[in-house]
Formats: structure tokens, sequence, C-alpha cells
């Protein structure tokens, strides 16, 4: 997911130990399928995931999913705020995501992609969400979140599904996203 300002974090960084790596822009077919679920919990995983940060960071996004890197994997990171304020800097491995119940409370906000480049445009998303999963020790790990948080997760885990922010506008609205980012 794309942020449209950048927030300076304290102290040191996941991704110090990565590297960056391009962003897959919309339209590659590894954007476009499921990512296939992580079996081993290794250095290789964790070497991706210090990538996936740095990557990340790099481009000013506040999440980022492994198939955004190229990288067939249900694994993303993210470093954003709730609407509280409250920051959260994780990696999930094989996210299970779940919202609220029908009918939800759906909030619409700007959103953004490191895939779809400078376009931004309201979208609506569940007010709350959460995901289970792994921390990429194999730990199980619970993220639930408010604002960019909720929306960051639902982001992320469209993502591994091989579903990006675009794909859920009317058509008319993602053909100027996709022209305005220069991908059309």
């Amino acid at each position: 997911m794309a942020t449209d300002h950048t927030e300076a974090g304290t102290g040191p960084n996941p991704g110090d130990r990565g590297t960056a790596r391009p962003v897959v822009r919309y339209g590659e077919p590894v954007l476009h399928r499921a990512c296939a679920p992580v079996e081993r919990y290794d250095d290789a995983l964790a070497g991706l995931v210090e990538d996936m940060f740095a990557s990340m960071y790099a481009a000013n996004g506040v999440g980022l999913a492994a198939n955004q890197i190229g990288v067939d994997a249900r694994v993303f990171v993210l470093d954003c705020e709730d609407a509280d304020g409250e920051r959260t800097v994780a990696a999930v491995v094989n996210p299970v995501l779940i919202l609220p119940p029908p009918p939800r409370e759906l909030a619409v906000d700007d959103e953004g992609c490191l895939s779809v480049p400078g376009a931004f445009t309201e979208t609506p998303r569940s007010a709350t969400a959460a995901v289970e999963g792994f921390d990429p020790a194999g730990n199980p790990i619970r993220i639930e979140g408010t604002g960019t948080l909720a929306r960051c997760l639902q982001h992320e885990c469209d993502h591994l599904d091989g579903t990006v922010y675009v794909d859920r506008l009317p058509a008319k609205t993602r053909k100027r996203m996709l022209a305005d980012a220069g991908l059309r």
C-alpha cells in the first residue's frame, strides 16, 4: 500500500539488513494470481522479509506484499498507524483476513498502491479488520486494526489473493487510475 506522506521512524528499522528490490507494476502476472502458502520458516524467509521491509521503505510505502517484489509467497510487511495513531510494524506469514460480519461499517478514504504508482482514489473498506497468521519465526500472530492499519491489512491480503485495489473500482475509474499511473 502506498502513502502520500512519509513519517520518520525512531531507532533502527526492520529492513536495515535487506536489499530494496524493484516493485512490480500492475499487469505483471504475479500480481494477478493467489500466492503460494509459505511452508518453511527459515533463513531464506527471514531474508525475504528484510528485503520486503527495505523495498517498502525505499518506495515510501506503509505495506508491501511479497508478490509486489515478484515473489510468489503469502507474506506481507507493514509499518502504519491505526485510527488512534498507534504504530504497528510487522511481518505476517500466511495471513487470514478476519472482517466483522455484515453489515460492516465502511470507511471511505484515499488508497494507493506501490504497484500503481502515484494514483490515489477513495476506496471503501471495512472500518475494522484483523489478520491471523505467523511471524517469520513461525510463531502465531494476530493484528487488529482501525484506520490506516485496517485498510492496510485488507489491501495486503488482497494482494496475496491476486487482487490489486484498482480491481475493486468501477471499470471507468480503474482505467483512469491506470492511465494516471502510466500503466495503460
